[in-house]
């Protein structure tokens, strides 16, 4: 993923930056083949490779299929802005029939906050929603800063229509597919409330009344109100969110008895034009360690906690415990995770920077109840929601979550390396993966493709050959490969991922093409050609690794689901000296395993290091340095959450009237980490004399 910048001194607005951009570009036939032969080669047998190479000839014989299938493409993107957005929105998303907790949506989870009041998770509440209003008036009045790219190929403006998504669209069910709802009608009216869920009730808020929006102070009116008619159990209705964290053609099918209610018609109308949700959590009663957080934000806890307190289709849901567990869990159709964290950070920043407004501000006089949604249940309604609640707390068992802080060294070691640090991750990521399981496997990482007019991402493969060359050298045992050598294949490989990086970015990488080739003879109604039937082009799409690099500027990580059964979700935040890791798989696979993966790239991003000091050691003995192991990475997540004990405390001993929003920025991290470099060694050395004794 690319880093973006925010650019204001420029006078473009967002949609005179959208006219501007150019247009997808379609690579050559012969370019995208012969690179699909190079990305698979390596992970196929040599039988697999020549019945492939064959398939691929065929397809790209001239006068062939593959021709015609590659004009008609340039016919298409002769008429529209984006020839491939239709063709991956479906096969990315609205055609996918998995559940979309933990299958799809990610989260972001904010700092473990400190509610040391009965309702300052409430104050907190009220706080973030004025922002989330201050940042959907930017919305309205397209103010927000045009993005600009950095990293590889800088400064490029970026296409700004997936933020417009973030509180106008909703994911409609569907038996077959599902359809990506954008309320951009004139017909219809603005949406002026949201849906706060407590309880696993649904309550409306509106946020706009007597054309004036409402100020923090009445937000928290509402809220303590919303809290209060919740907690009278004699008019608590079923947990319906938990239809929506079923597989999607199941949801269709509650959703369409559901529909037979004017009721429910009513209810179901109400959430999805609602801009947004706001979910009121109970205490988990959880240890609320990095781990635990990301694991309650992905899927709620199921049914015995918060899973039902949830409404899935809808793409922001701002999560607040009474715990302190909060974040956004986020509906992926509509936007990338860089759009998320945009938005996220502006929240939290708007959070710390603008004073909370409680007292003697101006507010609506006459401000009506909150009105809960009621559901009319039939038996089969019941019948569907135990359905579905087994089906969620089956998969909360079956999620195997581990957040790690790297803590040894960060980007900033890389970049001094002169490498680029994503690629160099992605480097580790392989051989971490080879360490484990002793082959190399299909990977995606998500490549923006926002430079082009309705760009979403294409895929950087980072299983490349030059990858494998230098994970094999590091794992064989063998004496014959030299330090030396060992250096290059490093090099090389980043190389190779690097390029790779920039030929997606510039909407020249294969899994975009590939589809799109498919998909347009599928609409010609041609015979699937032998090309897609192969087990090779199956194989590219089984994506055991399916990684992301998303960067933060304040103290929050993202993470999300794997993709496959026996395969791994690996989403890592480079710090300037740490590095936060979310590694997900699934228990019942016996192939995967968490937190082994995550001992094997902890070692081997030690290795790296260690291979690039010995190199340096030749031509400079004294930067000779000890081999390291894991036994001396010492920095564990439990000492990553020690940080936040000494905060709370601090807190709890000033006893501010609003709780304290617990977000730091990069630099402020740093200056942290290295005053507690003496307390965690003394707890260690503490630690060690109670073991002995």
């Amino acid at each position: 993923m690319s880093f973006v910048d925010r650019e204001t001194s420029k006078d473009l607005g967002a949609g005179d930056v959208e006219r501007a951009l150019p247009k997808l570009p379609l690579p050559a036939l012969k370019d995208t083949l012969d690179m699909y032969l190079r990305c698979m080669k390596h992970l196929l047998t040599e039988e697999q490779f020549n019945k492939t190479q064959h398939a691929v000839k065929q397809f790209g014989a001239p006068g062939g299929v593959g021709e015609l299938l590659q004009s008609k493409l340039m016919e298409r993107r002769q008429k529209k802005a984006n020839w491939v957005y239709d063709y991956w929105l479906k096969d990315m998303y609205l055609n996918n029939r998995l559940a979309l907790p933990v299958n799809s949506s990610p989260a972001i989870v904010f700092p473990l906050q400190n509610f040391w009041a009965p309702n300052n998770s409430l104050r907190f509440a009220a706080h973030l929603i004025s922002g989330v209003l201050e940042y959907k008036t930017l919305l309205d009045t397209r103010a927000l800063p045009v993005d600009y790219a950095r990293g590889q190929l800088a400064g490029t403006p970026l296409c700004m229509e997936q933020y417009y998504r973030l509180f106008t669209s909703y994911r409609l069910p569907g038996p077959e597919s599902d359809t990506l709802v954008a309320q951009e009608s004139s017909v219809m009216p603005e949406p002026e409330h949201i849906i706060v869920a407590c309880k696993n009730q649904f309550f409306v808020l509106d946020v706009v009344i007597n054309f004036r929006r409402l100020n923090e102070r009445d937000l928290l009116t509402q809220l303590e109100k919303i809290v209060k008619i919740a907690d009278s159990e004699e008019e608590r209705l079923p947990p319906i969110g938990l239809l929506t964290s079923d597989g999607r053609t199941e949801w269709a099918e509650s959703r369409r008895v559901l529909m037979r209610e004017s009721t429910n018609r009513d209810s179901l109308d109400m959430i999805e034009r609602c801009l947004c949700l706001l979910c009121l959590d109970d205490s988990s009663g959880l240890d609320l360690s990095d781990t635990t957080r990301a694991t309650l934000m992905l899927h709620g806890g199921g049914l015995t906690k918060n899973g039902g307190n949830r409404w899935y289709d809808k793409p922001m849901q701002f999560v607040v415990g009474a715990d302190g567990c909060c974040g956004v869990v986020c509906e992926h159709s509509p936007f990338e995770g860089i759009v998320l964290v945009q938005c996220t950070e502006y929240l939290l920043k708007y959070m710390i920077g603008s004073p909370s407004k409680l007292v003697r501000a101006a507010s609506v006089s006459e401000l009506p109840a909150p009105r809960r949604l009621r559901w009319k249940c039939s038996p089969e309604i019941h019948k569907l929601l135990a359905s579905s609640a087994d089906k969620l707390q089956r998969l909360v068992k079956n999620l195997d979550m581990n957040v790690h802080k790297f803590s040894h060294y960060g980007k900033e070691f890389i970049k001094k390396q002169k490498m680029s640090p994503d690629a160099y991750i992605q480097v580790a990521l392989q051989l971490a993966y080879y360490r484990r399981h002793g082959r190399p496997v299909c990977t995606y990482e998500s490549a923006s493709i926002r430079r082009f007019q309705e760009g979403r991402v294409d895929n950087i493969r980072s299983a490349t050959p030059e990858a494998l060359a230098f994970v094999k050298a590091m794992t064989d045992g063998k004496l014959s490969t030299t330090d030396k050598e060992k250096m290059e294949m490093l090099q090389s490989a980043i190389t190779a991922q690097t390029k790779y990086t920039v030929m997606a970015i510039t909407g020249m990488a294969i899994d975009n093409h590939l589809l799109g080739l498919r998909e347009i003879a599928h609409e010609l109604q041609i015979e699937k050609p032998e090309m897609f039937k192969d087990e090779a082009y199956l194989i590219s799409n089984q994506f055991i690794l399916s990684t992301s690099q998303v960067p933060t500027a304040v103290e929050m990580f993202c993470c999300y689901g794997p993709v496959v059964l026996n395969g791994y979700g690996a989403c890592y935040n480079p710090q300037s000296d740490h590095i936060i890791i979310s590694v997900s798989s699934f228990r019942e696979s016996p192939q995967t395993c968490s937190a082994a993966f995550i001992k094997a790239l902890v070692q081997g991003l030690l290795d790296m290091k260690d291979l690039r000091n010995k190199c340096n050691s030749v031509s400079d003995p004294a930067e000779q340095r000890k081999p390291q192991t894991l036994e001396t990475q010492t920095q564990t997540e439990t000492n990553w959450q020690s940080k936040a004990q000494p905060r709370a405390a601090e807190l709890s001993k000033n006893q501010q009237t609003l709780p304290q929003v617990l977000v730091k920025t990069a630099e402020q991290s740093k200056a942290e980490a290295q005053t507690q470099t003496s307390v965690r060694a003394e707890a260690a050395g503490a630690l060690k004399s109670r073991t002995k004794s």
